[in-house]
């Protein structure tokens, strides 16, 4: 949630930024103005009416006391309670709509974010390790299907389409890797916590899946007042884990924040018709390891870097190929100001493969969620949230089968993920 005080003192700028984004979120600065400015003069209108109250009630004590007759003063006294509820109805529904309209507009990208309008002004930033030499790879459905790692024909059985059944070596693998990515960001410093895959629809909002992302996401019990659900599916452990510290004040000395997560995550995948949706690459049902941090506002972008490279380290020690892209401000997410993502190479689709998503939202989660911090000098200041993938299993999956296939058709097991899965290769 932007900071109202920002949007009164730069409106334009405002706009201005909002308007790289792309769509016409920024023409709501208007409104949320206009509600600020009508909430505003029912507040003050409210405070005149209670000090004229207050001195007119003090006359009634005067004239009581005098013997004299005060129904004319009482009459007035209740005028003015009736005004000053009128003020206080005003006040009210003009503050909820007001953050209504502010609970939809996004966040506003970092000044030093690429100016562009989708994905295909992203820059690459860097790239780390070389293509694996292969002759005509097989793709992962390939490869899974010929070692008995994963049934599709299963989940559709069970759950339809866009799930998958791992099984036996392939089941394994996955656990395997799971345990390797939270041992790798244990080892970066994180505190590992394990949190429920269902959540609030206030930690929805909080961490800005709601009110945008609702047709994506899977709800339950919906509320009897406005139909709208009030439990929801974790899209991902983003949510839980931000929302651990909604409504809290943290002490400074327990900055940063630093927590790592696996959870399954689902999601709808709405409107991903006509898009790669072979084998394990989009489901409905996936798991991923998450990292959080909740920085000092001073650090939150510097901490960026460094959450990226903890991300990066997954597929540095498991020897993949990958590239980093600086999502521009056409592409960035709803709720982020500056995002970098991690892609894996994948021989067998001949394409990279986001496997991370890293994101500084700046305050922006935190105004949504109350999470505050006390500083030095003891005044509550929202602080910097940022998460990243560390990272996504399917297409870690993916990239991994198909990087290490080998020429007798074998898959070979990267040496850091040798003790987790207990064998050097797979056929």
């Amino acid at each position: 949630m932007l900071d109202i005080r920002i949007i009164r003192e730069n409106a334009e700028d405002v706009k201005t930024r909002l308007k790289a984004r792309g769509g016409d979120h920024w023409k709501l600065i208007d409104e949320v103005l206009a509600c600020d400015e009508s909430r505003r003069a029912a507040e003050t209108s409210k405070q005149e009416l209670q000090a004229k109250r207050k001195s007119t009630s003090k006359q009634i004590g005067q004239l009581k006391s005098k013997g004299e007759d005060t129904s004319p003063i009482e009459a007035e006294v209740r005028a003015i309670n009736e005004e000053i509820a009128k003020f206080d109805t005003l006040a009210e529904e003009t503050t909820a709509k007001q953050n209504d309209l502010l609970l939809n507009i996004p966040n506003l990208p970092h000044e030093a974010c690429p100016i562009g309008d989708n994905e295909d002004a992203n820059p690459v930033i860097r790239e780390w390790g070389e293509k694996p030499n292969l002759t005509d790879p097989k793709d992962h459905v390939d490869l899974a299907t010929q070692h008995g790692l994963i049934s599709w024909e299963d989940a559709i059985r069970l759950s339809g389409s866009g799930f998958a059944v791992y099984r036996g070596k392939g089941a394994r693998l996955e656990r395997a890797l799971i345990s390797f990515l939270l041992d790798t960001q244990s080892d970066n410093g994180y505190e590992e916590v394990n949190v429920p895959h269902l959540v609030l629809r206030e930690c929805m909002e909080g961490t800005g899946q709601l009110p945008k992302f609702e047709d994506d996401m899977y709800g339950t019990e919906p509320a009897e007042s406005d139909g709208r659900n009030t439990l929801f599916l974790a899209p991902t452990a983003e949510v839980p884990v931000t929302n651990l510290y909604r409504d809290t004040i943290i002490p400074a000395a327990d900055l940063p924040v630093k927590m790592v997560a696996y959870t399954p995550c689902f999601r709808r995948e709405a409107g991903s018709a006509g898009r790669d949706n072979k084998g394990i690459i989009r489901m409905h049902q996936f798991d991923k390891v998450e990292l959080v941090q909740i920085v000092d506002p001073e650090t939150g972008f510097e901490v960026l870097e460094q959450l990226t490279g903890h991300a990066e380290s997954i597929l540095q020690k498991l020897g993949l190929h990958y590239r980093v892209i600086e999502l521009c401000t056409g592409d960035v997410g709803q709720s982020s100001a500056k995002t970098y993502d991690i892609e894996v190479w994948a021989p067998g689709h001949g394409k990279y493969l986001e496997v991370s998503s890293c994101s500084c939202f700046g305050d922006y989660q935190a105004r949504r969620m109350k999470t505050r911090f006390k500083d030095a000098e003891g005044k509550n200041r929202f602080p910097h949230t940022l998460n990243g993938s560390g990272t996504a299993l399917p297409r870690l999956y993916v990239a991994l089968l198909e990087q290490y296939q080998q020429p007798d058709g074998s898959i070979k097991i990267p040496e850091a993920l040798v003790p987790y899965f207990g064998s050097t290769s797979i056929g």
